[in-house]
């Protein structure tokens, strides 16, 4: 089992994926793993729409011009959304839950990569967001943060190069 540490490191971003299903035992505990996630208050403004359907995920991966398309060959899209009129913390709250999301999946040794949905242009008639809403009816007080793919990788990525970090974003004391 690795460590909190390594699985940070070999979290990356993964968009080229088997043409696999995913067992619902890790499903399940991927899901467990965003509704453990922490929010402002404890009002946790997040909620998942677990997308499995090939169709589906094949219209979703027009969601965008570029950087969408991945979804098209996942095995599932968790799409993350927030109640705004919940909490007006809900982009934070759902950033972390998203993240937890695609640290669970790598440590169950699946691929995951975040697809932008929030502020982002679907064409010049439609964002993204709305898009996406239309598409998998989500009522209108929820903000559409973004896609989280996954799947059995096809595809090596190695770990964070510790050594390459760029430590001069870290300050001490002031800026």
């Amino acid at each position: 089992m690795q460590s909190f540490f390594e699985l940070l490191q070999n979290r990356r971003s993964i968009r080229k994926y088997e043409e696999r299903t995913i067992d619902d035992t890790l499903l399940n505990q991927i899901l467990t793993a965003a509704l453990m996630s922490p929010a402002g208050k404890r009002l946790n403004p997040w909620e998942f729409v677990v997308v499995q359907e090939r169709e589906t995920l094949q219209k979703l991966s027009d969601a965008r011009p570029a950087g969408s398309q991945l979804l098209a060959n996942s095995a599932l899209g968790i799409v993350v959304i927030a109640d705004k009129e919940r909490s007006d913390t809900w982009m934070e709250d759902a950033s972390i839950a998203a993240h937890n999301i695609q640290l669970a999946a790598t440590d169950l040794g699946l691929g995951a990569c975040w697809v932008q949905i929030q502020r982002r242009e679907r064409n010049e008639q439609q964002t993204a967001e709305e898009y996406v809403k239309e598409l998998l009816n989500i009522p209108a007080q929820y903000a559409v943060l973004c896609v989280i793919s996954i799947g059995y990788k096809n595809e090596d990525r190695k770990p964070y190069d510790l050594n390459k970090l760029d430590y001069s974003k870290i300050h001490h004391e002031q800026f």
